[in-house]
């Protein structure tokens, strides 16, 4: 009895001792990888603080300077000299590689021995009035060659002659409005637009829907003056004689005209150019608003609304043509551009990352320009250069990303996005497995006081925090206020969506004198300031994203946005209820399915917090499910009409390219229904919008699940 008593007690101590033992090893295991999380932390944050102190004003401005000395079109030696000057420094810099990446791409330039312009004609059909050739050149410029004439990208050649039409912005409404409420058909005549409001390829795509035979967009005071600011060189408005240069392609994402979906490479099949995507079909010029005025001037017809009215000192009369004094005055279009195949170049760096080299981080802008690209691109340009600087600063102390960082200078953005596509498309397979979210960088300072960022949902809380928390105070104050919205739909990248940011600031003219100096209308301290705190916002997203254990982004913000998002499409449509009870109409299911997604989204963010850093496998399907949220919203049978856009969320819009969608395929059945000819077709087609989007929104939701 005494034996197993002395055996009980024997057994319960070694119990004992042994969960003593356990507990103290747990504990002191637990401490030191909590402690071990804590220090990659404080790292990973005095890292980001140095490579954002790292970024100087004035290198900035160096950069910004020597990448704006000569023009330097996309598909010209100068563009590839840039590109090569690139290259090199990024070498310096100390990138893991930096590689020059070619297409063959369908480009378009101005015949230089027979020059476009407009004229008008009087009854013998002699020219009594010609547009200019040229721009004026600035002063100080006279010696600069290979400034490209004003012209339209892509446009055909062409000498349509006709009555001429005008059609305020060039707008579907604005189209509507002349034929359903003026009675004016343009079916055979040559319409005249301002510029504004919408991408100037929608208004050529408008036009030649209506049936006119050519296209003249010119830019008005009323859109393009600030009150109390004189025009260039004495301040910064547009000069009567400067004009907005800029393609007139209708890709919807498709790429080189000649290779849609595909990359352009040497070898790829080439379509005809009768059959090339988003070409247009009449031709189209742009023109200064001092050549704009002697085509109003004597224009006939309607006196339009006021909101049809510009500020020039002209009647902006309707027409079709010109008043009885001048009624046998026509306007012929003298349009002799060539688009040719020409090879562009991307370069693109690499920082290899640590320990999720798969996985992709990528911030790029575009290089080439219009003439100089003063604003647009390279602000935008310059500060992706000091962010690779910065960058390889801090590589050359040791410090190396968790995932791998990629920076681009993308060739020919100024001809329909055509750089970053192609090398999307030839990269594709790649970038659907790796990439975690591409950073835009365009222009990055313009006139206002507001920093904007565009992005997908989910990096929301992520720009929040980085703008309140990381970038300096002094860089802080150089905003009033800061924008966040949806993500931004004018930048590169069309084909890939993963999550995306556009930062900067709003769309620019380019006319001859967005150069160097069109930054200096305030002091060079203030401006440059700005492009800093750019670059400390763009360079600071790069970090958090390629740097951070746990990807920042945030799926109940992007619940939030969907709930928004669905709210307003259901607003739009309820402006026909009649209708709708007609055709039995209802959002019910996709409202449904945005609950569901809020679900799961809040469960996932509550697991994250009980998430065990230490286990890399655990961490890796966390940021697995969250780097591919984005993915799940797409549709791989494309937008009615447009294939290549294929998020649900998420599109430009068919009737603007410069702004955005959501529920883009509701939308897209929703408009302009009243005054469809078949109401029940169109409805139904409503009815099968709603239903796609709210299956995609739910099979999102499943992807935030646990797995298992």
């Amino acid at each position: 009895m005494k034996r197993e008593s002395r055996l009980v007690r024997w057994i319960w101590w070694t119990v004992v001792v042994t969960a003593l033992f356990l507990l103290g090893f747990s504990i002191g295991w637990f401490t030191k990888h909590s402690k071990a999380t804590t220090d990659n932390h404080k790292t990973s944050s005095r890292h980001l603080q140095e490579f954002l102190d790292e970024m100087q004003t004035d290198l900035i401005r160096e950069h910004l300077r020597k990448f704006t000395r000569l023009p330097h079109l996309a598909g010209t030696e100068q563009n590839l000299k840039y590109a090569e000057q690139i290259i090199k420094e990024w070498q310096d810099f100390g990138l893991d590689s930096v590689e020059m990446v070619p297409y063959d791409i369908l480009l378009s330039y101005p015949n230089k021995s027979q020059p476009n312009y407009i004229s008008i004609l009087d009854h013998t059909g002699n020219e009594v009035f010609n547009t200019s050739f040229a721009e004026p050149v600035p002063q100080g410029y006279e010696d600069i060659s290979n400034i490209v004439p004003p012209y339209s990208a892509y446009s055909p050649k062409g000498h349509p002659e006709g009555d001429l039409v005008y059609v305020n912005y060039g707008r579907t409404e604005d189209f509507f409005q002349l034929e359903r409420e003026m009675g004016i058909n343009v079916t055979g005549k040559i319409v005249i637009v301002r510029y504004g409001k919408i991408f100037r390829g929608n208004k050529v795509k408008n036009a030649m829907s209506a049936g006119a035979k050519g296209v003249i967009m010119f830019s008005d005071p009323a859109d393009y003056w600030a009150t109390g600011v004189k025009p260039y060189p004495d301040g910064w408005n547009l000069p009567g004689g400067g004009v907005q240069r800029g393609n007139v392609l209708n890709l919807n994402g498709a790429g080189d005209p000649l290779t849609p979906g595909y990359p352009a490479k040497e070898y790829t099949y080439r379509v005809n150019l009768e059959e090339g995507v988003g070409l247009p079909k009449i031709p189209v010029h742009p023109i200064g608003f001092h050549d704009a005025i002697h085509l109003l001037k004597n224009m006939g017809g309607q006196v339009p609304p006021n909101n049809w009215k510009g500020a020039l000192n002209v009647s902006y009369k309707t027409g079709p043509g010109f008043t009885e004094d001048f009624k046998s005055h026509k306007v012929r279009m003298n349009i002799h551009s060539n688009n040719q195949v020409t090879r562009i170049y991307n370069v693109i760096g690499k920082i290899r990352g640590a320990l999720e080299p798969d996985r992709y981080v990528i911030l790029g802008g575009h290089r080439d320009a219009w003439v100089f690209g003063g604003i647009d691109p390279m602000s935008g340009a310059a500060v992706v250069h000091e962010t690779v600087r910065s960058a390889g600063k801090l590589l050359r102390k040791g410090w190396r990303p968790r995932r791998t960082v990629i920076f681009a200078s993308w060739d020919a953005e100024e001809f329909g996005l055509l750089g970053s596509t192609e090398w999307a498309e030839d990269n594709a397979r790649l970038l659907q497995e790796r990439a975690v979210a591409y950073i835009n960088a365009d222009s990055a300072i313009e006139g206002m006081y507001t920093l904007r960022v565009d992005c997908t949902p989910s990096l929301h809380t992520l720009v929040y925090d980085l703008t309140k928390q990381k970038v300096q105070k002094m860089e802080r104050r150089e905003f009033l206020y800061m924008r966040v919205g949806r993500r931004g739909t004018t930048g590169p990248m069309t084909v890939m969506h993963p999550g995306s940011v556009n930062s900067g600031q709003a769309v620019i003219l380019r006319p001859i004198l967005s150069d160097w100096e069109s930054l200096q209308g305030e002091p060079d301290t203030l401006r440059t300031r700005r492009l800093r705190a750019v670059a400390q916002v763009r360079g600071g997203l790069i970090f958090l994203l390629a740097d951070s254990q746990v990807l920042p982004l945030d799926a109940t913000e992007y619940a939030d946005s969907l709930r928004k998002y669905a709210q307003s499409i259901a607003h739009l449509a309820q402006t026909h209820t009649e209708q709708m009870e007609t055709y039995k109409v209802s959002f019910e299911s996709l409202f449904s399915a945005v609950e569901n997604f809020t679900a799961a989204a809040r469960d996932f963010h509550e697991r994250l917090q009980t998430l065990n850093r230490e286990d890399p496998l655990q961490v890796r399907i966390m940021n697995d499910q969250l780097m591919y949220l984005e993915r799940a919203f797409i549709d791989p049978l494309g937008l009615p009409g447009r294939p290549f856009y294929r998020h649900v969320i998420f599109a430009p819009s068919s009737h603007n390219k410069y702004a955005g969608e959501s529920f883009p395929g509701i939308y897209d059945a929703l408009f302009d229904i009243e005054n469809s000819a078949d109401p029940e077709r169109a409805w139904r087609e409503v009815k099968r919008q709603i239903s796609i989007a709210a299956f995609t929104v739910h099979a999102a939701a499943m992807t935030l699940t646990p797995p298992a």
